[in-house]
């Protein structure tokens, strides 16, 4: 059975004073108004973790007594940060099944009162429990992930700087036109390397804000001005130091790839996107997963302003995570809403997309490992589905890297990527080097080391030793006297020979 939107609701963007089961009634009541419902079949919440964030647990149930709406069944879904789009996929499949006819997904968050440290640490919670030991947070791996695709396009510092500078200026300037984000403010390139460096090279206006907010979405089985055409998810290995790749996600692949086939479309029939950045480089990265663009070829479209407002495939005319803001458990709905709004022609002045009638949101949840693809169009296109269609969309699905090898408690390895993180969730010290390495027998291992300050002291690509303390990897730099005792005791290859 088909699936149309009949009503949206969306709250500003940022720090409230209201309650969270608040923010999210007011944004559903919205939704409902416009919808012209006030009861519905069901109820799919999407909140990441409010037990932590606001200490509140059986949260479908509060939602549904505040709300006014007793009795209509209620569920919460939580797939990390993409749990707005999870949300949204429980409500589309509950009305093409037939057994419902109009749900309300409803998706929210509340961040902003706790301390930042506090706020990090909790985010943390979504990381592999054995990387999260080494203090690595959400900024380190999407820092190392910015690092090595620098390396593989050959990317010099400075050119990474300067991409990721683009990204973050179209975004708030994007933003600056929304009248629900948090930061409505364009930015200049000074101010972007005035910003101070979380974790290196990203700077604060490379990272998402800890926001307050919420978003909600009628799903009805009424034809109505929007379908819901294409949806898919997929999810990736928990820990990032067992994937093939750290420049692309597979699991944006292939639910981009389920996606675009239910829908019957190919990237290039796609009017404009919400990807999901919440650091700057994973816009450049997701732009390319999705096929828009080559591997290596994004920041090129940045580059060429072919991703802004007025380019071919304009990309986060929201402003996206980065401006609108990132309360967790609604991004991936509010993706949703503006997609709405600029398949209405309700975007705005300045914002409002002259062509928009197909509409992508790609929504990530926990590092790259639990992402959606939804596809929406204009229901008044006229077009004709095809039985058996395949998209042109077949990207690239690298495999996992072997796990089941033993571990060695010490040895060489090549250091593949690194970060020096200076903003650590609760309990480590500042600043601390973050690394993955790579070892002969097709291994990758994280790896730490708090004496290392300056980036400029490390390199990827060049060897290093590892040994475990305390049952953690800490990595070093080669010294000329390791290589002499390597040569003496003739019981290691010399490093260069590796």
């Amino acid at each position: 059975m088909d699936v149309y939107i009949s009503g949206v609701g969306l709250t500003k963007f940022g720090k409230s004073k209201e309650s969270l089961e608040r923010i999210m009634a007011e944004a559903a009541g919205l939704a409902l108004k416009e919808a012209q419902l006030e009861k519905v079949d069901a109820i799919f919440i999407g909140v990441m973790n409010v037990e932590e964030f606001v200490g509140n647990s059986n949260f479908a149930t509060l939602l549904a007594d505040t709300m006014g709406l007793t009795g209509i069944p209620s569920t919460r879904v939580e797939t990390a940060s993409s749990t707005g789009a999870g949300a949204f996929e429980t409500g589309f499949y509950a009305v093409a099944s037939g057994h419902m006819k109009n749900v309300l997904v409803l998706a929210g968050e509340k961040m902003t009162h706790l301390p930042t440290s506090k706020t990090t640490r909790i985010l943390s919670e979504v990381i592999d429990r054995t990387e999260r030991r080494y203090g690595a947070t959400m900024p380190a791996f999407a820092a190392m992930i910015a690092q090595r695709y620098a390396q593989e396009y050959k990317l010099s510092s400075s050119k990474l700087e300067e991409i990721l500078a683009q990204v973050a200026m179209k975004n708030h300037y994007n933003g600056s036109l929304n009248p629900y984000a948090q930061f409505r403010k364009p930015i200049t390139r000074e101010d972007y390397l005035g910003s101070q460096i979380i974790s290196y090279p990203l700077r604060l206006y490379d990272c998402a804000p800890i926001t307050d907010g919420a978003a909600a979405l009628l799903l009805t089985s009424e034809p109505t001005s929007i379908k819901v055409t294409g949806i898919g998810h997929a999810t990736d290995t928990l820990a990032v130091s067992h994937r093939a790749s750290l420049t692309s996600f597979n699991s944006t692949k292939e639910a981009a790839k389920k996606a675009y086939r239910m829908a019957q479309l190919n990237p290039s029939e796609i009017h404009f996107a919400e990807v999901h950045d919440a650091f700057t480089p994973f816009e450049i990265i997701g732009t390319e997963d999705l096929g828009f663009f080559a591997p290596g070829e994004g920041w090129k479209a940045l580059e060429e302003k072919v991703t802004h407002l007025q380019g071919r495939l304009p990309i986060n005319p929201s402003g996206g995570l980065k401006s609108r803001g990132h309360p967790v458990g609604a991004s991936g709905l509010a993706q949703l809403v503006e997609i709405v709004f600029q398949l209405r022609g309700e975007a705005g002045e300045g914002r409002q997309l002259e062509k928009a009638e197909v509409g992508l949101a790609q929504s990530i949840g926990g590092l790259g490992n639990n992402n959606f693809v939804i596809i929406l169009e204009r229901s008044d296109r006229k077009r004709r589905y095809v039985e058996g269609w395949r998209p042109a969309y077949q990207p690239e699905i690298k495999t996992g890297l072997r796990t089941n090898l033993p571990q060695p408690s010490e040895g060489v390895g090549t250091l593949e990527t690194f970060t020096i993180l200076h903003h650590p969730p609760e309990g480590f010290l500042s600043p601390i080097a973050l690394g993955f390495i790579t070892l002969q027998e097709g291994i990758r291992i994280m790896a730490c080391n708090p004496e290392y300050k300056n980036p400029k002291s490390l390199k990827i690509g060049k060897k290093v030793l590892f040994n475990t303390r305390e049952g953690l990897y800490v990595f070093r730099k080669i010294t000329l006297w390791d290589r002499l005792k390597f040569w003496i005791k003739g019981e290691l290859k010399s490093p260069r020979q590796r």
